[in-house]
């Protein structure tokens, strides 16, 4: 049976990381296209064995929802993924953002007179024979600062956004973590077969009544006396080393990501103290001359803070940071919506039918995997995103 179950069990794995990747499934539709799958195997091998002709096969599925055979099992798998689906897949919606804003940053143009002040700041005392100078850090601060002012005005933002990260990725344990609902999966199954042999002869019945009885010749294989035993079935609880868990994956990440929390509005000033600036005491040169100090006046990060900046003009806003902006916004607000419903699901231990986030997820839902046996897909695809935005922050 299990090898007549395995396409069943890939195409729900398969909708589990399609929902998760952003494509628009319903989970009601897929558990229940699952259980529907299932009935017919379970039938012809436990209930009343013996081979079935495909129309039969298809009566018994169709019959599956009225006879109810797996009991609350079905509800409980439905309840368990919308506790689950929606906040994974909104974390990995999340880090999708958070390599767009890295990759956008990244090839950001600079205006004219930004390049201007670099050129004089970085190489016109080359012109005068001064090729070890380097500049004053005040007058390094001014022409950076300038010319970042814009992507300062991406990090009280950046920062909201790690922060709703870290609090998203806190509250997905236990059964709001999907990775902890998959590894259990085929437990519920095993109940569910379980239940529909208990009531065999019941559902017999009940299925002779709504598609008739079959005419068929019994299978050469013995029939199938199952035990609910999870032992004698091989259905253990799968125990692995604690850091191939994506919550362990997910908790390096986030304390990983908590470092670049000021990345862009420290930019400047890193880049100054650590590459381009002389150092304290030393002379520097200040757009015109080599001096002990640079004595204008500097400027703080942001464009409202170029007001005034003697190195550079800032000019207006750059739309491609403001597009930034606002994904950033949206993706806050839709990260805190999920964990504001995961807090009060945990307060209220409420069923995942009465919360508002159930009534999202009825609306849209999706997929991901192959395979029972094959759970570890999703952990590799998963963290496969962490590691490409973490080699996205090395790249800067």
């Amino acid at each position: 049976m299990a090898l007549e179950a395995a396409a069943s069990v890939q195409e729900f794995f398969t909708d589990v990381g399609l929902y998760l990747f952003g494509a628009d499934v319903n989970p009601e539709e897929f558990v229940n296209r699952f259980f529907d799958s299932l009935f017919p195997l379970v039938y012809n091998h436990l209930i009343n064995p013996g081979d079935s002709s495909l129309e039969y096969s298809e009566c018994i599925r169709m019959a599956r929802r009225d006879i109810s055979p797996f009991g609350n099992i079905p509800k409980r798998v439905l309840g368990q993924m919308g506790r689950s689906l929606l906040p994974s897949r909104t974390f990995l919606q999340a880090l999708n953002l958070g390599i767009e804003v890295i990759n956008t940053t990244d090839h950001l143009h600079f205006s004219k007179e930004c390049s201007r002040a670099l050129l004089r700041m970085q190489y016109c005392p080359h012109c005068q024979g001064l090729t070890l100078s380097k500049p004053c850090m005040g007058y390094c601060l001014n022409v950076v600062r300038g010319c970042l002012a814009h992507m300062a005005e991406l990090n009280p933002h950046w920062r909201m956004y790690i922060r709703s990260l870290e609090e998203l990725s806190d509250a997905m344990r236990g059964t709001y973590d999907i990775e902890h609902v998959l590894l259990n999966f085929h437990l519920l199954v095993n109940d569910a077969v379980m239940q529909a042999h208990l009531d065999g002869q019941k559902l017999l019945e009940q299925v002779n009544k709504i598609c008739g009885r079959p005419i068929r010749t019994p299978t050469q294989s013995p029939r199938c006396s199952f035990d609910g035993s999870k032992e004698k079935h091989g259905m253990k609880i799968f125990i692995r080393n604690g850091e191939e868990t994506l919550a362990n994956r997910r908790k390096e990440f986030i304390n990983s990501l908590r470092l670049y929390r000021t990345f862009y509005g420290g930019l400047a000033d890193q880049l100054c103290a650590n590459e381009l600036a002389a150092g304290d005491g030393l002379p520097c040169w200040n757009g015109e001359d080599i001096v002990k100090s640079y004595t204008q006046r500097v400027v703080g990060n942001g464009i409202k803070a170029q007001y005034g900046n003697p190195e550079v003009k800032v000019k207006g806003t750059d739309p491609v940071i403001n597009q930034i902006i606002d994904k950033l916004k949206h993706v806050i607000q839709d990260t805190n919506m999920i964990n504001s419903d995961l807090i009060a699901m945990t307060i209220s231990n409420g069923s995942i039918l009465r919360s508002e986030m159930t009534k999202l997820l009825l609306l849209k839902c999706t997929n991901l995997c192959t395979c029972l046996n094959d759970r570890n897909v999703i952990l590799k695809l998963t963290i496969t995103l962490y590691a490409s935005m973490s080699a996205s922050f090395r790249k800067i």
